[in-house]
């Protein structure tokens, strides 16, 4: 492991050219004057205007990844730097790569036994009448998303047959996949880890009809709730859940998952963000922060972390744990390391 105080050199990523790039860029401002504020010596890399392949990664002692979006949480670009023997923060390529795709990462929940809304997969050259089956069998309410995207862009609520044609069409504007899940009526929620240590959980509150790009970015009336009024066992069941899921994907480093609570106070996984926003505005940071790791602290801890020799020690000492929901289901072995998955 690297002395604690050692300077480090490191590359901060951030920008790429998704349609998540100017949240990206705020990450990356914030990680790099913490960074630089703990001593580190940074640069800043922008995928839009640099190529990646070029650099000579032997300059830098790690790179910390703030890249949203597609070239950043897809696995794309931590595949470059593990080509690189470059250490970085986050998921690895494969693990980054599961989370990203939606429809891959509930087949995996259902697999490993965490609850997640029943889903359709969809594609841009099914026709309505197809789709308009799919929708009819998952039952409405119900959440159209794309597969590959973040922020909540092209995500809509149909609650009923006649918005379905505008919602489909909203999707592919962003992905020629979609995924068609059930709507959890309920409170929306967060959990933030580093590793498998779980943070306070976040509750979110909108007067918008979800979480949705304005109410992540715009809507200054949006509310982030710790304690709320919610029994702490239900806390206790939501932080496994969320352990659960990223152990079922295998990630590590700082990830968040995002879940519903419904009227029986039962959680849903949504998704995992293998990069959250980082700001010290983000809901990742404000859960630190609530448990006394402020910003400067944890961009530190982040980046000497992912220097240790084996980065996952702390995730192979943990194993799925039971929850409400039933028993651990034990994965099959062909789904370890499934060329499904592979690059």
């Amino acid at each position: 492991m690297l002395d604690r105080g050692l300077s480090l050199r490191v590359a901060v990523l951030a920008g790429g050219d998704s349609d998540e790039r100017t949240v990206s860029l705020k990450s990356g401002m914030a990680v790099a004057e913490a960074l630089a504020q703990s001593g580190h010596r940074v640069l800043h890399l922008d995928p839009a205007i640099v190529e990646l392949s070029g650099i000579d990664w032997s300059q830098f002692d790690v790179a910390f990844i703030a890249l949203h979006g597609r070239f950043g949480e897809d696995g794309q670009v931590q595949q470059l730097l593990d080509g690189a023997n470059v250490p970085y923060t986050g998921s690895s390529a494969l693990a980054s790569r599961l989370a990203f795709s939606k429809s891959a990462a509930k087949e995996r929940f259902e697999q490993f036994g965490v609850p997640t809304p029943r889903y359709s997969l969809i594609h841009y050259n099914n026709d309505l009448q197809e789709l308009s089956r799919n929708a009819a069998e998952i039952g409405y309410p119900l959440v159209v998303k794309p597969d590959t995207q973040g922020s909540s862009l092209g995500v809509s609520i149909v609650r009923t047959p006649e918005q379905l044609s505008n919602a489909l069409k909203l999707c592919f504007q962003y992905d020629v996949f979609g995924v068609i899940e059930t709507m959890i009526e309920g409170t929306e929620w967060t959990v933030g880890l580093i590793d498998l240590q779980t943070l306070p959980a976040i509750k979110i509150e909108t007067d918008r009809e979800f979480f949705d790009w304005r109410a992540k970015y715009e809507d200054d009336g949006t509310r982030y709730v710790f304690n709320a009024d919610v029994p702490r066992d239900v806390i206790k069941q939501m932080e496994l859940v969320a352990q659960n899921a990223c152990l079922a994907l295998g990630t590590s480093g700082l990830t968040r998952v995002d879940l519903r609570l419904d009227a029986q106070n039962q959680p849903w996984v949504l998704e995992i963000n293998t990069i959250p926003g980082f700001t010290d505005h983000s809901l990742l940071p404000k859960a630190a922060a609530r448990i006394g790791i402020d910003f400067v602290t944890l961009c530190d801890r982040i980046v000497r972390s992912c220097c240790k020799e084996n980065p996952q020690d702390s995730q192979a000492q943990h194993e799925l744990r039971p929850h409400a929901f039933g028993a651990r289901i034990q994965p099959s072995a062909d789904l370890i390391g499934n060329d499904l998955f592979e690059f």
